[in-house]
């Protein structure tokens, strides 16, 4: 039985596979937390379940390629220094996703002998992520979110959404949730702007929150939130990008939500706009490609007469597995 546990929490909605699967293993495994350095959102968030430790990441969405191949090699060689130091006595090791996973696994699964677990994200469909279909061919179980995924990594299996634990009660306080994730999303942010709403709680990421800050004083507005969950909770309707985000709001929060397509996204990585329209078939959610006011509010209407579906708790089969097969 697996008592110590290394998880990767990557980033984003990586760091959200984590945390879905470090509730359902706290208390039962001692948990050790991987982030990038310098993430002090995924490291604040994982914290409440596990000690902390970080990696550098290669590279983000939007940073240049070139910057790549020197972070990985050092990351490797971060990854073998920490892991030797730290995690003598670890049994398994959880990959989240994103390249920031890929030394760490390597190092724990090739060199400490640890059990690999690889999971896909919940947003895959058309192609696999470069980190999964990697890892696939070492790891112990490659974790599958939908029963679509087994078309593209065969030797997945399926143990259904990784769902973060709703951390409030559910009500409605009747604010609209717009959210761009890590990195923001500016051309939703305009549009919703320019709909006159009066209760609106935005998160920017990267995206400066000051001119929202000073155009409408009335909302609430910020970069990041660690505790975002209480934002989730009280929400009348969520709007965000094609992420995790949008799983949590759905089916954790059970909220009305709508998919705004990032296309910045689409020229950094393989996630397109099929993968979005089987998301939203996935949680009965609106998909909007072109965020335009006018789209939006039709969005916003429409998503109120929607209810989200049920799907096994892909997390706790998971919990389970790690503590009672490897």
């Amino acid at each position: 039985m697996a008592r110590h546990v290394v998880l990767l929490a990557s980033g984003g909605g990586h760091t959200g596979h984590a945390v879905a699967l470090g509730q359902r293993l706290k208390g039962k495994a001692e948990l050790l937390f991987i982030v990038p350095k310098g993430d002090r959102w995924s490291a604040r968030k994982v914290s409440k379940l596990g000690k902390v430790m970080e990696i550098i990441k290669a590279r983000g969405p939007k940073d240049p390629y070139y910057v790549f191949l020197p972070r990985f090699i050092g990351a490797y060689f971060e990854s073998i220094f920490k892991l030797l130091t730290r995690c003598e006595g670890y049994e398994v090791i959880v990959s989240g996703g994103s390249n920031h996973s890929i030394p760490p696994s390597m190092v724990g699964k090739k060199i400490m002998g640890m059990k690999l677990v690889s999971i896909e994200s919940s947003v895959r469909f058309t192609r696999p992520s470069g980190t999964a279909k990697l890892l696939e061919r070492y790891a112990d179980i490659t974790v599958l979110q939908w029963p679509e995924q087994k078309r593209i990594l065969p030797k997945g299996e399926y143990f259904g959404p990784l769902i973060e634990y709703p951390e409030y009660p559910i009500r409605n306080e009747g604010y609209v949730l717009v959210t761009g994730g890590t990195y923001g999303h500016k051309e939703l942010f305009e549009a919703i702007a320019e709909l006159g709403l009066k209760d609106v709680v935005l998160q920017t990421g990267r995206v400066d929150p000051e001119p929202y800050r000073r155009r409408f004083p009335g909302w609430v507005v910020f970069r990041y939130d660690p505790d975002f969950g209480r934002w989730l909770a009280g929400a009348d309707v969520v709007i965000t990008h094609l992420g995790k985000t949008v799983i949590d709001a759905a089916l954790a929060y059970r909220k009305p939500t709508i998919i705004v397509y990032n296309p910045e996204w689409r020229r950094s990585s393989s996630v397109g706009v099929s993968d979005a329209l089987a998301l939203a078939k996935k949680l009965n959610a609106m998909l909007v490609l072109n965020p335009k006011p006018k789209i939006l509010m039709k969005a916003i209407e429409e998503a109120r007469l929607r209810k989200p579906p049920k799907y096994p708790d892909g997390a706790e089969r998971l919990a389970r597995k790690i503590l009672n097969e490897l």
